[in-house]
């Protein structure tokens, strides 16, 4: 028996799977995915920021670690590669009159073309954060389950998990097609799917399951230098020569996601002069795990044997989550950080 089953390897199973095992508990991944990160994970915009943005309950208290823990990853994973080129936005810029929060700035036309060189019009003002960043969440998340490997963890891939083996209240593991994976204590990370996977669980778990389109985009190397988002897309270059460009929902929502995906695409090349040799690859759309009041995180039963880690934001708070959660599981302390994150168990 596993001290600790986590379900779903994704970004946030990946970290939480990755920390317990460099702490030397017994853990296994089990995920119904070939390979990590195939799900909401691999259709990430993946937005790194520390300040600014919609921070959710909870999510305000986390913020401040965000920036810091991917700085300490990248010192245990040398293979993580974070993107630091900062952010512009005027996709809805505040009154001059409203203060922006710390380290982030409003910058006028000339500041804007100097960040963003190939910018055919520059807006008149945007807001520019520089501590913003980006990752490639797929090789991330793969990166932290093949580290969780190294550190003893058990990861089974094309596992899926059909329910919880609940005896009297109590979770005794999950069972999957191949049977019963038991465990002292079973970390749910499975997004959407874990309101369904804790039905017989005295918890509310309410959520909405949220479309996003994401497109990708082949571009000559440097063409979008940091990450942008207009009225009209957000977009950055998540490696040398690859773009991901998110399609506004509006459309996508419409029912017509190929004329949305197509429409953000025109309006990228109309946006950026040497855009002539972008081609769209693929897009895909995916339901974010949207928790009614910011991240769940903690104990979904009275006596501990199963926990639930499930947030909007997930790339960005993954490396702080995966951080606190192992710290609770080992030690039984709560974390503060995570106090307004509790699921209510009734």
């Amino acid at each position: 028996m596993s001290a600790v089953v986590v379900v779903g390897a994704g970004i946030i199973g990946s970290s939480v799977a990755y920390h317990l095992a460099r702490r030397g508990v017994p853990v296994t991944l089990l995920d119904q995915g070939p390979v990590p990160a195939t799900g909401v994970t691999g259709n990430s915009f993946a937005w790194i920021g520390g300040s600014g943005g919609h921070w959710p309950g909870g999510a305000r208290d986390l913020r401040e670690y965000v920036l810091a823990d991917y700085r300490r990853l990248e010192n245990e994973l040398p293979q993580v590669t974070v993107r630091r080129t900062g952010s512009l936005s005027w996709a809805d810029v505040p009154a001059a009159d409203l203060r922006l929060g710390p380290g982030r700035f409003r910058v006028g036309r000339s500041e804007i073309a100097a960040l963003e060189p190939n910018l055919r019009h520059p807006p008149d003002q945007a807001v520019h954060t520089p501590s913003d960043a980006g990752v490639d969440p797929t090789a991330l998340s793969r990166a932290l389950v093949e580290a969780a490997a190294a550190h003893g963890a058990t990861v089974l891939h094309n596992t899926p998990v059909t329910s919880l083996r609940v005896t009297d209240g109590h979770v005794e593991g999950v069972l999957t097609s191949a049977g019963l994976h038991p465990a002292a204590t079973v970390v749910l990370t499975a997004g959407t799917a874990v309101p369904q996977l804790c039905e017989r669980l005295p918890v509310d778990l309410t959520m909405a399951a949220s479309p996003a389109t994401l497109a990708r985009v082949t571009a000559p190397p440097g063409l979008v230098r940091t990450i942008v988002a207009s009225p009209d897309f957000e977009v950055r270059e998540v490696r040398d020569g690859h773009l991901l460009l998110v399609v506004p929902q509006a459309g996508a929502a419409a029912g017509k996601p190929e004329q949305a995906t197509q429409d953000a695409f025109q309006h990228l090349r109309t946006a950026f002069r040497g855009s002539d040799e972008c081609r769209l690859l693929s897009h895909r759309t995916s339901s974010r795990p949207i928790p009614a009041h910011g991240p769940v995180i903690g104990y979904a039963a009275h006596d501990r044997s199963v926990y639930v880690a499930v947030m909007h934001s997930a790339v960005t708070l993954a490396p702080t989550v995966g951080r606190l959660v192992a710290d609770e599981l080992v030690t039984g302390r709560p974390a503060p950080g995570l106090r307004r994150c509790r699921p209510r168990v009734r």
